[in-house]
């Protein structure tokens, strides 16, 4: 085993670490200023390359308003654990989504529109929107890969 190569689970838990704090707007000087370490020690914690201690633990989750166990939770209803951590198993979409630079923006945003029925309209646009994407990537014929007819004609 390579002595370097971080931990899953304190890659898992960095990775949650990131995700909170993207969720809530903070960069890496901000957090690490209120946990009183440097940013690049924020950025190792949250690669895994460092772990991060049981108090340091603490005081990020009170500094990003969450509970610590939120740090090793995979979903709502189960502890932590090695299964799906690798990318090829238990993909999880959502998760990826919310990690992203795109989905960040787009959740910071649909979270700002406080009237329901504009968040209704919101919704099915992007709905209407990926239901055309997939009409179209089904008339891609795989034989020849060139557009036939459309499904709608």
């Amino acid at each position: 085993m390579n002595a370097k190569a971080p931990n899953a689970i304190d890659v898992y838990v960095g990775s949650r670490v990131r995700m909170r704090r993207l969720l809530l707007g903070f960069s890496q000087e901000r957090l690490a200023d209120q946990i009183g370490v440097t940013f690049q020690q924020v950025q190792k914690y949250e690669k895994g390359m460092n772990r991060i201690g049981a108090s340091r633990l603490q005081k990020i989750a009170e500094v990003l308003a969450v509970p610590p166990s939120f740090f090793f939770q995979q979903d709502a209803a189960q502890p932590l654990s090695l299964d799906g951590l690798e990318p090829s198993e238990n993909f999880d979409p959502v998760g990826e989504f919310l990690r992203s630079k795109e989905g960040l923006a787009l959740n910071r945003a649909f979270l700002k529109i406080t009237d329901p029925t504009v968040r209704e309209k919101v919704l099915s646009l992007v709905k209407a929107m990926a239901q055309a994407g997939e009409r179209r990537d089904m008339t891609v014929d795989p034989a020849n890969s060139e557009t036939s007819a459309p499904l709608d004609a």
